[in-house]
């Protein structure tokens, strides 16, 4: 096979696999739908365990800390809450809108046992949560 024709496969290949990735995206991050507050999107999260502890991360990129809600139902957590739209007026032009808006909701299973909120902060946009095991 010549040079340029494995170039061309291997750019074709590249293309094919971004027309993927945008197509996921899309499914994934959908607008948000007026009238009605259902969530759009979940948030990336990482759950750590130490032996007294269970910490919770939430990306939560540009979300006012007065627009999450945080609470525990039995062995569930449930962050839920909104991010609006980054825009000013009417007269903004949108280039490009990738991170998630709207409503959101990620409900994290955690073990089963008796667990107590001890911290909560929201540090360079992660909703940091950590319980404390009794």
């Amino acid at each position: 096979m010549p040079s340029h024709d494995f170039e061309k496969w291997m750019w074709a290949e590249a293309c094919d696999m971004l027309d993927k990735a945008e197509r996921l995206h899309r499914q994934f991050y959908r607008p948000a739908r007026q009238g009605g507050p259902r969530p759009t999107w979940e948030p990336p999260v990482d759950v750590l365990e130490t032996d007294h502890a269970f910490g919770v991360q939430v990306a939560l990129p540009g979300v006012e800390p007065d627009r999450i809600e945080a609470l525990l139902d039995g062995n569930i957590l449930i962050v839920r809450g909104q991010r609006r739209l980054p825009i000013d007026s009417n007269a903004t032009v949108i280039h490009r809108l990738e991170i998630p808006h709207g409503h959101f909701e990620r409900r994290i299973e955690l073990p089963p046992g008796r667990l107590e909120l001890g911290h909560r902060d929201l540090v360079n946009g992660c909703l940091i949560l950590t319980f404390r095991k009794l």
